[in-house]
């Protein structure tokens, strides 16, 4: 695996060994599973898991003050997501989705809140946890979900469906988005921190997916499920703006995943090209598939650049919806292009399970959906103009 292009953004100390410990792991410990992983289809990889737990990966991007790595910038967690993500998407992503989770932690809880449930996630037994956003009728609306917090003694019954929710069943910690208001639309939404474990929660089966197969996914039902008052984020109603919040962070993350899978596809192809032979001389020489590596390594750093200019928005302050959008839309688009054109290159072999890329093309159709659709992007992008 090649080294990022950091020349000329010179990192820190600190940034260069977390960065060095998410390569390295992504070589030695994801790669050599993630076939296998993809193959057991709905079984989560908790050997993986708690290997990352113990050298610190599942809370590099937690602050100290809770026990975590203290990387809460976003330029080092996108630099650590595309390391990973080289190794493997799905295990990339799950190994850092309780960033996921801690975001609208940090954005709404209070001082409390975020030690009872941050501080758990920084040890070697960290547990996961899950984002429950998702419903059968509400996707890209995020809006118009229907799941309710009906107030009662004490606190709320939460009562609804939510679907495609990552880790679910096996996180034990949830933050659950739900109307306490259904008239006011995004308005009403607020957010509620949940334990598994909890009367009146259950799942569904596992979801068969096309891809990213090392992140479980279920459905959760909620039926007069009980959140005590104290396990609200925020105020009433505050739980959509937080949950924008963590969208432009989440969104630029997940650009440096589609990255990450762009750039192992690449690599992959540009060696294969390297060796293989055709018509007397390696294919690479050949300007048809010179051509499309070319394509595959610009998409690439534009992507790159793109998502880091985001995430060096986000740690300024500043704002920056539209340029993680942007960062979102590019990347998973490029990691959809370079994942077909590494299969296009190895031809027949890249057809065969015995290569990785043809899981790598599944993996990554998954980033142009998740976090909101190209579609969705291009809507959000469209606004600010």
């Amino acid at each position: 695996m090649s080294e990022l292009p950091t020349e000329l953004v010179p990192l820190t100390a600190e940034q260069r060994t977390v960065v060095d410990l998410a390569r390295t792991f992504a070589a030695k410990e994801i790669r050599p599973r993630a076939r296998a992983v993809d193959e057991a289809d709905v079984e989560t990889p908790w050997d993986l898991w708690r290997k990352a737990a113990e050298v610190g990966i599942t809370g590099f991007m937690l602050p100290e003050a809770y026990g975590g790595g203290g990387c809460t910038d976003v330029f080092t967690q996108v630099l650590v997501q595309e390391e990973l993500c080289v190794g493997d998407l799905g295990i990339g992503n799950l190994l850092c989705s309780n960033g996921f989770f801690a975001d609208p932690v940090l954005a709404l809880g209070t001082e409390d809140q975020k030690r009872a449930w941050l501080t758990p996630l920084t040890g070697p037994d960290s547990p996961m946890t899950a984002l429950a956003t998702t419903e059968p009728g509400a996707g890209s609306d995020a809006a118009s979900i229907t799941t309710t917090a009906t107030r009662t003694e004490g606190g709320y019954l939460l009562n609804g469906q939510k679907a495609w929710i990552s880790n679910a069943g096996e996180a034990e910690q949830y933050v659950v988005f739900a109307k306490t208001d259904p008239a006011l639309r995004s308005r009403g939404v607020s957010a509620f921190l949940l334990r598994k474990g909890a009367e009146g929660v259950s799942f569904g089966e596992p979801m068969r997916k096309m891809g990213q197969r090392a992140i479980v996914c279920r459905e959760v039902f909620f039926a007069d499920a009980f959140v005590p008052e104290e396990n609200r984020l925020g105020a009433e109603g505050e739980g959509f703006v937080g949950l924008m919040r963590t969208f432009d962070v989440s969104r630029a993350v997940l650009g440096a995943a589609a990255t990450g899978v762009a750039r192992a596809a690449y690599e992959y192809a540009r060696d294969y090209a390297r060796t293989r032979v055709q018509f007397g001389k390696p294919i690479i020489e050949h300007q048809a598939v010179a051509f499309r590596l070319a394509d595959m390594r610009t998409r690439i750093e534009q992507s790159r650049l793109m998502t880091w200019r985001a995430a060096r928005r986000l740690d300024a302050g500043l704002d920056a919806t539209a340029e993680a959008a942007m960062a979102k839309l590019t990347a998973s688009e490029t990691a959809a292009y370079c994942t077909w054109a590494a299969v296009q290159t190895l031809g027949g072999w890249g057809y065969s399970r015995e290569f990785p890329v043809e899981q790598w093309m599944r993996d990554a159709r998954l980033e142009e959906i998740e976090e909101g659709t190209s579609d969705i992007m291009r809507l959000i992008i469209s606004r600010s103009l």
